[in-house]
């Protein structure tokens, strides 16, 4: 009997598994036992190797086939029908070809394209993506604005249209790597590519760089950009501006702009999602005997009315005079708070109308105020 141990027990699956589920597998015990990730580890390479077999082995439906058929037994030629033809030989990864760019891509850093080959500068790359602030007035978030701002970001070199090579040449192949873009080293009986250091997996070399933008292909430039701020935006809200980052390489699309919002604060106003707040002062007077005033809106002054024995601090509602909401579904309130002012100073006539109407409350005028006195008084007679 075979000391080796069973397959689907290696990659921990079950032997009714799917070749997903069999990739899957394997590709989570490559990236744990991969010698590059565990240099001077023989434990790890062991398991890696063991796993790599495995799954070798599983992901053929020939070899599979006779696996489950006849076991260990089925790679020692000559056995049935004819064992696995050698079996599992380094270099030949067979249906496990994409699994191993894709986890030699993770570990080593490097980003492999179809056929093992990196993805360099002679592919297309997005430009980066950037963020600026924008500070917008009470007013401007709450009807929008349209307002230009500063920005640095690269943009594509005018000279030589992105290439990075001088007018007249062009990239040529790197003497490293030969133009693939990676480079193979030998570990065990694993081939290993790795980007190109020289190239840094593009595969290609500027030998006679543009003199503007140095072979980079791109420039910073200082650039004014319109923004629409729409109506109801709010504090830290960001704005996207698709297409507006930073230049891509080798004709790769530009990265996008977000244009973070701040509001500066109102003298006014103050904010709750769409309602705008708002104090008003009225004099004891105005509270008592009600009366008719103008209060400030976002769209101007407006004429409201207090009712008789209005109280401090009562709120009041005017109905859509907030801000609009986002995408056009209607607008917020206005929110009022009174304030009942106390002077700060009386006259001779005032403190002798004050004195003649305390005398007046003594007679329950103010039935909150006795019945909160009256309370107190039972409670620590």
């Amino acid at each position: 009997m075979s000391d080796k141990r069973d397959y689907y027990e290696i990659l921990g699956v079950a032997k009714t598994a799917s070749k997903d589920e069999i990739k899957k597998a394997y590709r989570k015990l490559a990236m744990q036992f991969h010698p590059d990730k565990n240099p001077g580890n023989k434990e790890a390479e062991a398991k890696f190797k063991e796993a790599s077999h495995a799954a070798e082995i599983l992901m053929d439906d020939q070899k599979r086939s006779m696996y489950d058929r006849m076991g260990h037994a089925a790679e020692q030629g000559g056995m049935g029908g004819g064992g696995f033809g050698g079996g599992f030989q380094g270099g030949d990864f067979g249906d496990l070809g994409d699994i191993f760019g894709d986890i030699f891509g993770d570990i080593l850093g490097g980003q492999r394209g179809r056929g093992g080959r990196s993805r360099g500068r002679s592919r297309a790359q997005s430009g980066d993506d950037l963020q600026t602030e924008m500070i917008v007035t009470f007013e401007e978030a709450a009807f929008g604005v349209e307002k230009e701002i500063n920005l640095f970001r690269s943009v594509q070199c005018e000279t030589c249209h992105g290439t990075g090579a001088k007018k007249g040449s062009g990239p040529v192949s790197c003497e490293m790597c030969h133009g693939h873009g990676e480079v193979r080293r030998q570990q065990g009986f694993f081939t290993i590519a790795q980007p190109c250091p020289k190239c840094h997996g593009s595969g290609q070399m500027i030998k006679d760089p543009c003199e503007p933008c140095n072979g980079r292909g791109r420039n910073k430039k200082k650039e004014k950009l319109s923004v629409k701020v729409p109506a109801g935006i709010d504090e830290g809200q960001r704005l996207k501006l698709s297409g507006q980052g930073d230049a891509g390489v080798n004709g790769g699309p530009a990265g996008d702009l977000y244009v973070k919002i701040h509001l500066q604060e109102h003298e006014f106003f103050k904010r709750d999602e769409y309602d705008v707040l708002c104090e008003v002062p009225i004099s004891f007077s105005q509270a008592a005997l009600g009366c008719e005033i103008e209060v400030p809106t976002l769209g101007g002054r407006v004429s409201m009315k207090i009712p008789e024995g209005t109280q401090a601090g009562q709120k009041m509602k005017l109905r859509n005079k907030g801000i609009a909401k986002l995408g056009g579904y209607g607008f917020g309130d206005q929110i009022i708070t009174i304030h009942v002012e106390t002077p700060a100073k009386l006259s001779k006539e005032q403190r002798e109308l004050f004195q003649r109407l305390s005398e007046l409350e003594q007679n329950s005028s103010n039935p909150m105020t006795k019945g909160f006195f009256d309370r107190v008084r039972e409670l620590f007679q």
